[in-house]
This record gives structure tokens, sequence and C-alpha cells, in this order.
């Protein structure tokens, strides 16, 4: 039967004793990780989120004391008073391993019936499992450990933008739909029948409000809502760390986050990173790592061999060049070592990504290869030359069109270096990338849409163009990449009405589609808006990568699955008729036979 806590006071958290302590009276409360009965000796590991400390009922302990002791079972929540005193053996592995708390009260708060897993560090149990039980999940400790980084993230992230003069101002969770980009949640409105509000993908207009309100630098931590298929960094509820500055330009959102980036790593993973970060335009990075997110760890640059497979007899290299493509190569390091096998599957691996094949070869003093009936000696040789390879390395090359030949050997470097392991965990490295492009074509659309979204701002030099070459706009906006991932992305915004307009219409918005869509945001662009820009970092992917996480899912306390459901609560649920009613909704034959056939499986 639980006892009750009253009359007891915790004195403080297990893991927070320290020498100063022993010979005073404490009392601990937290979860029995494990006991041991040595018949006589009774030893309980008590653990809380600090740590653990060790319980120690001996003969000197009164009878009852000692019967409670024996029947306290793993995750039992306990309260226990008693002397703090030196261990006899001390443990090493234990942050409290020199002390321990001699038992002279003992109350069992609360029983355990035996966990599904077992509560410790690095469990081998499906995510399923630990998704089920979630708040199981949560106490241990590595989990706890993450959770607590995520708070001094967050905590010195307010600290940091408010010394640096930003205020903190909500926007709202209700917001009218815009449907551009990702779908919207969206929430029927029972005052309106009807009607719907969304929940908001970014506070992105919002802050430009604030801009146009005054309130010169905003920040929020930020709930964010996107009805969109998941992957390991997305869920369909995220945090970001949102801001906007007035009176600025891309040099004064960088300077500022730049800083926040050092202190956050200075204080938070004891890591002192160089200011100015490296930057490198979106241009530069797709031509040398074929991704706008560069990994800076891994080495393998691609090189352009067009000119030097210009004449070869080779039909993929000649067609992919005559069709205005390209072909390029990344040099593997010691790669000559790789099997024929190991080598077919990186070629099944760029058919993902949309590569036709993989053509490879082997620099060495008899070079293999695939295509060595259709390059000479010397040609191996000025390959090697171009890639910087020495003997021993491995030659991957891809021909097709540009933008296949960029994701497929951008995605292979870091495959390869996944399999060979190239690069370590803790090294961690930043850069800018800037110039995007403005907007990309939508074949299937056959209309321009934005690269970033409709209110990032052309650099002024570019401007003529819009009327003229379009695809060749870059825009004003800026990513900050850490070791092969997107942490935040953010641009100058356009704050010129003629300009937005113009925007609109390249994005084949009408003026009556673009005014029922953003007609709030026209309406306040007549009253005065200053230059203003930005940045939104996103939080659960910071969190992520600086504990070395394999999904989001790791750092969210209470995560979706990849069907956006949640294991635990059962979310989403099916809601009452009358509920339904009140809303003035009424669903299909094909929804309640897809909902009754999800209840089932």
């Amino acid at each position: 039967m639980a006892e009750s806590m009253q009359g007891m006071k915790r004195t403080c958290r297990c893991a927070e004793l320290d020498d100063n302590m022993v010979g005073k009276q404490l009392t601990l409360m937290g979860w029995c990780h494990k006991q041991r009965d040595l018949g006589g000796l009774v030893f309980i590991t008590l653990r809380d989120r600090s740590g653990e400390v060790q319980l120690l009922i001996d003969e000197t302990s009164s009878q009852e004391v000692q019967q409670k002791a024996a029947q306290i079972r793993s995750e039992y929540v306990v309260a226990a008073t008693g002397t703090l005193r030196k261990r006899e053996s001390a443990n090493p592995n234990m942050k409290t391993g020199q002390v321990e708390l001699l038992v002279s009260e003992l109350r069992v708060l609360s029983e355990s019936q035996t966990p599904p897993f077992y509560i410790e560090e690095n469990i081998d149990t499906k995510e399923s499992l630990r998704l089920k039980y979630r708040y199981l999940d949560l106490r241990r400790p590595d989990m706890q450990s993450k959770m607590m980084l995520r708070h001094r993230i967050t905590k010195l992230t307010r600290d940091y933008f408010d010394q640096a003069g930003f205020l903190e101002i909500e926007t709202p969770m209700l917001i009218k739909s815009t449907p551009e980009g990702a779908r919207d949640y969206l929430v029927p409105s029972r005052v309106f029948p009807g009607r719907f509000f969304a929940l908001p993908q970014s506070p992105q207009l919002y802050k430009q409000l604030l801009m146009l309100s005054g309130y010169d630098r905003y920040m929020q931590i930020a709930r964010c809502f996107r009805d969109e298929d998941l992957r390991a960094d997305r869920q369909p509820e995220f945090t970001q760390i949102d801001l906007e500055m007035a009176f600025v330009d891309m040099e004064d959102v960088i300077s500022v986050n730049e800083g926040y980036l050092k202190r956050l790593f200075s204080e938070v993973m004891d890591i002192e990173i160089e200011l100015p970060l490296p930057r490198i335009t979106w241009q530069e990075a797709m031509e040398r790592y074929g991704s706008d997110k560069p990994d800076l760890r891994i080495g393998m640059e691609l090189k352009d061999i067009s000119d030097l497979v210009a004449d070869s007899s080779f039909k993929v290299f000649a067609d992919a060049i005559s069709n205005g493509g390209s072909v390029r190569m990344i040099a593997v390091p010691g790669g000559s070592s790789l099997s024929r096998k190991e080598i077919d599957s990186l070629g099944e691996y760029v058919k993902t990504y949309r590569a036709k094949g993989l053509a490879w070869l082997t620099v060495e003093e008899k070079p293999r290869g695939s295509i060595l009936k259709f390059v000479d000696t010397d040609l191996v040789q000025q390959l090697a030359e171009r890639a910087g390879a020495i003997a021993g390395d491995l030659l991957l090359i891809v021909a097709d069109k540009n933008e296949v030949v960029y994701d497929a050997l951008g995605q292979l470097r870091c495959e390869v270096a996944r399999r060979m392991n190239m690069y370590q965990p803790d090294d961690y490295r930043l850069l800018w990338v800037t110039d995007f492009p403005l907007l990309e074509h939508d074949e299937e659309a056959g209309r321009y849409v934005a690269m970033h979204h409709p209110f990032t701002s052309p650099k002024h030099e570019d401007i003529a163009l819009l009327e003229t070459d379009p695809g060749a706009v870059r825009a004003q906006a800026y990513d900050i990449i850490l070791n092969g991932t997107e942490l935040g992305g953010g641009s100058i915004r356009i704050h010129d009405q003629q300009l937005q307009q113009k925007m609109f219409s390249l994005l084949g918005f009408t003026d009556k589609q673009a005014w029922s869509r953003f007609g709030y945001l026209l309406e306040a662009f007549k009253y005065g808006v200053p230059p203003h820009g930005g940045l939104a970092f996103g939080l659960d992917r910071l969190v992520m990568l600086l504990t070395d996480s394999e999904s989001i899912r790791d750092v969210i306390a209470f995560p979706k699955v990849q069907n956006s459901s949640c294991l635990m609560t059962d979310a989403p649920g099916d809601v009452d008729e009358a509920q339904l009613e009140e809303l003035g909704l009424i669903l299909s034959q094909l929804t309640k036979q897809a909902a009754e056939g999800s209840e089932e499986n």
C-alpha cells in the first residue's frame, strides 16, 4: 500500500550530494533502480533525474525499515531519510560513488508493475515499444540527459537574444490558411460553420507585421505545424527558434546569429568555434558538393570531367554532354580496397537518386573499372590528376542532367563516408550557404515557385532579371548548415509593395488571389514598412545534432511516429457525433470506412 510523504521533505536530488554533506541527516526521494538483498544487508540504488545514489539498510536500521526494504522492487517510488556516510567500497562509475545513505526511515510512496523494458541507458528495444510507454522511456538517464540539454539550449537562446535587444512576442496558433508549400492542419470553426482556421507552419507573416509595427527585434520559441510525410528529422509539430530584425541587411542577420552559435557551442558543448563562419554560394555548393547542405567533414568534392571525356566513345558520357548535362566524379580515398559487390551496391544506391548508373575506375598501376574499354591509361591518369587522387583511390562517375548528377554524387559522397567511417560524430563543421536561386521552375505546374517563400527579396543587382530571366535571379537568402544538415534558414524580405506584387505575379497569383491569401499583409504594406529580415533555427534538429541522436523523436518529449499518430495516446482519435454536429461536419462514407479500417489495424 502506498504511503504518504507527509512530514518528510526532500533535502536535495540524489546526485546533488557532496562530501560536505557527510554526517548530515538527509531525505532523498526517487525511483528504485535496483535492489540487492544480501540477507541482513539491503542495497537500493535510488534514481532521479540528477543521477543515482546508494541507500544502505543494515542491522542498525529498524525492523520495520528492514522489512520494507526487502519488499521494494524496481521502479517503486521511495522516500528515505538517513545519515550520509562514506562508502566502504567506492564505486568510480557513479557520480555519488564515494557516499551512501544509511537509512533510518523508509517509505514506499508508490508501487510499480514490472516495466516492459529496462529503465537504463542505450537499451536495445523497439522504438515502437518505447514510444507506447514513453513516460517510462523518459525515465532513462540518456533520455533525461537529452531533455535537460534541450532545456539548457532553450534557456541560453532566450538569454542571448534578450541581451541582444530582442523581444519575445507570441504569435497566434489559430490563423488563416495560406496554402503555399506543405499542407496546413485545419481547425473547423464552430462559430463560423464551414470555415476553418489553420495551425501555423511558421510565424512568417506575423513576424513581418511585427517589424512593420515597430518592434525592431523579435524572437520566439515558436510551435509550428505541417501536415507532411515524415522522416528522421521531421515531425507534424515542431519547434523553431524564430527571429526577425528591422533596418538590417544580410550581414547584420548573419552576425547576430554567429554570435548565438558561438555562445551556444561554448557554453553547452564546451567547443570554441572561430568566427566568421565559412560561406559559400549556392552555386559553389552544388558544383563542389552536389548539395546545398554540404557536409564539410567529408572531402571527395565533385569534379567536372566533361571536357576530358567529351570525345569518349562511351555513349552514356556523350549523350549526357550533348543533352546539356555533364559528367562528374568523386575520388574515394583508399576506395580501391572496396569489393566489386560493394561498388555494385553503390551503383544501386545512386539509382535511387535518378542516376542511370555509376561508372568506376581504380587508380592503380593496372587500373580496374567498369569502363576500361572506353578509356586509356593516359585518360585514367588525367582523371586522377583532376580529382587529386593517388594510388589506391577509387573514381566514381555519374553522367546525366546537372541536377541529377549533383543529387546522385552529393548523396553518394555522404553514403560512402558513412560506410567507410570517414568522420567523427563530434567533429562539428558549420557554414553559411548564400545566394540561393529566388525561383525554381515546377515542370508539373508549368510555373515558377519560390525556392524559400514568396516574401524573399531578390538581390538588388538581379531585380531587372525578373522581367527577362526569372530563373537567373538570386535571392537574399541564407542557410546555416551543420554537418550536412540545415540548422536554419532565412532571408531579407521584400518591403516594397510593388516588388511584392511583381513577385506574386511571377508565382502565378492573380491580384485577386494574392489579396485573398495575403490581403492583410498587402494592406499593412501601405503604411510604411522598414527593410527587414530574419532567420529560424529548427530547435529539435539542433538538439538532435548536438546529442548525436538518430532522430528528432529522441529529443522531443512526446513525438509522433511515421504516420503522424501517437502510440502512447492513440491520437488521432474519434470524436462524438455531437461534436461533429456542433461544427457542422458530416463524415463521408469513405472516411468512416477508412477510420474503421485504421481502428482494426
